[in-house]
C-alpha cells in the first residue's frame, strides 16, 4: 500500500480493553500495514477500529482491488497463543512499553515480550558483531559483557550466531535482552534454543513481529533498528565491510546514538567494518572501562565504593550537601528544558545522573510548577 509517512509526535493512548486491543492487533496484522501506517492511519481516523473500517477504501485509492483487513480470528488466534506462551503484548503507552523507543520515527505499534519485561526500564547497551566471529572477537564479546553486566547495564543483542551469542551468554546472570527478528517463539538459529530458553527465563525475548513467523532476510534490518533503537549505545565487536551488522550501526547513527567499536587487525577481514567505523568516528573500544567513560558512567568499582543514599528524613533535616546536591540536580533539569517538549528518557540520558535520582526530582519539579509533562512522555519548562 502506498502511503504517506506522518507518524504522530503526539501517539494516541493505548487500548485499555480488550476489543482495542484486538483492533491494534488487526489494524497491524494487516495486509502492507507498517509501523508508519499504522500510526498515520489511527492518527487520521481516531481509533484503530475506525482505521480498519477505512481500509479498504485507503487500499482501493492505492490501486489495490479486494483488500480486506486482518480477520478478527487470526488476531484473536496471535492473542490465545500468547497466552499460552506467557508472553505479554505489550502497546506503545503501556506502562511496560520501552520508552527507549519513543523517540523513534517508527516505533512498533506492539511488542511481544517473554521474560523479565522490567529489563526493558532499565538502561542498556547494544552488542552486535559477525556471526562467524574469531576466538578472540568471542573472548572480547564475553569480557564486555560481564564486565557491562557488572556496571549495571543491561546488554542487549540479536540472539544470531557467533557476538550475539557470547553476549547473550555472559550477561545472563546480570540481564539480557534478545531481540528477535521472527517471532519470539521462533528460535533461530536453531542451535541457540537452550540459550533462548534461558533468556526467557533469566532476561528477555521481544519482537515485534507475529507469533509463529519464522524470520527472513528482510525481518533482520527491522530487529535490527529495535536493537540501537532500545540501547544507550552499540558496540561493534567484529564486523566485515557489508554486514548486517553496519546496518545495526548506521540505524544507531540515525537515532542519535552513540556508536563504539573494538579495532581489529588491518589484514582480517572480520576487522574491516569495526575499523571502517573507528575511521569515521567512532570511539575505539578496548575493553568496559572505554564505554564507561565514553558515556560518563561510574565503573563497578567506582560504585561499590560510593557511599550509601541518605536514609529517607525530612526535607528540614536532610544534611546541606543533600540539599545543595538536590539544587543543582533541579537546575541541570531545568538548564536542559525550554518551551519545546522534551523526552523524558531523552533527558535522562543527558544528565549526569541516576535514572532513579532524577525521577523524584522530576515529581518535585512538577509538584513545583516548574515543569509540565505533556502526553507521549514528553517534559517542558513550565512557561
Amino acid at each position: 500500500m502506498v502511503v504517506d509517512t506522518h507518524p504522530s509526535t503526539h501517539p494516541p493512548l493505548p487500548p485499555t480493553t480488550e476489543d482495542e486491543r484486538l483492533s491494534w492487533l488487526r489494524l497491524l496484522r494487516s495486509r502492507r500495514v507498517g509501523p508508519s501506517t499504522f500510526w498515520r492511519m489511527l492518527s487520521e481516523h481516531g481509533s484503530a477500529s475506525a482505521a480498519l473500517a477505512a481500509l479498504p477504501e485507503v487500499a482501493r485509492a492505492a490501486g489495490l482491488d479486494r483488500y480486506a483487513p486482518c480477520p478478527v480470528e487470526v488476531a484473536a488466534q496471535e492473542l490465545a497463543r500468547g497466552r499460552t506462551l506467557g508472553a505479554r503484548l505489550l502497546a506503545r503507552g503501556d506502562d511496560g512499553y520501552p520508552r527507549a523507543l519513543e523517540d523513534l520515527t517508527d516505533p512498533p505499534p506492539l511488542l511481544w515480550a517473554l521474560g523479565r519485561v522490567e529489563l526493558l526500564a532499565l538502561p542498556g547497551i547494544a552488542m552486535v558483531g559477525a556471526r562467524r566471529a574469531s576466538s578472540l572477537g568471542l573472548r572480547m564479546a564475553r569480557a564486555l559483557a560481564q564486565d557491562l553486566g557488572r556496571a549495571e547495564q543491561v546488554v542487549i543483542s540479536g540472539l544470531a550466531r557467533g557476538i550475539d551469542t557470547a553476549a547473550h551468554e555472559a550477561a545472563l546472570e546480570t540481564g539480557t535482552i534478545a531481540v528477535m527478528a521472527g517471532g519470539v517463539d521462533q528460535i533461530y538459529p536453531p542451535e541457540n534454543r537452550a540459550l533462548a530458553e534461558e533468556i526467557a527465563r533469566r532476561g528477555l525475548r521481544i519482537s515485534e513481529q507475529p507469533l509463529g513467523v519464522t524470520p527472513t532476510a528482510r525481518h533482520f534490518p527491522l530487529r535490527n533498528r529495535l536493537i540501537s533503537g532500545l540501547a544507550r549505545a552499540v558496540i561493534v565487536v567484529e564486523a566485515a565491510a557489508k554486514s548486517g551488522t553496519l546496518i545495526t550501526a548506521r540505524h544507531a547513527l540515525d537515532q542519535g546514538r552513540d556508536v563504539l567499536a573494538v579495532p581489529g587487525h588491518p589484514f582480517d577481514p572480520r576487522a574491516s567494518g569495526c575499523n571502517m567505523l573507528l575511521r569515521d568516528g567512532a570511539t575505539l573500544v578496548r575493553g568496559a572501562r572505554d564505554v564507561l567513560e565514553a558515556l560518563e558512567l561510574p565503573a563497578p568499582e567506582e560504585r561499590a565504593a560510593a557511599p550509601a543514599p541518605p536514609s529517607p528524613v525530612t526535607q528540614d533535616t536532610r544534611p546541606a550537601r543533600v540539599l545543595r546536591d538536590m539544587a543543582r540536580l533541579h537546575q541541570l533539569i531545568l538548564d536542559r528544558l525550554g518551551a519545546a517538549p522534551l523526552a523524558e528518557d531523552a533527558l535522562i540520558r543527558d544528565i549526569d545522573a541516576a535514572p532513579h535520582h532524577i525521577s523524584p526530582a522530576l515529581t518535585d519539579l512538577e509538584l513545583e510548577g516548574r515543569i509540565e509533562r505533556q502526553p507521549g512522555g514528553l517534559i517542558s519548562r513550565a512557561s
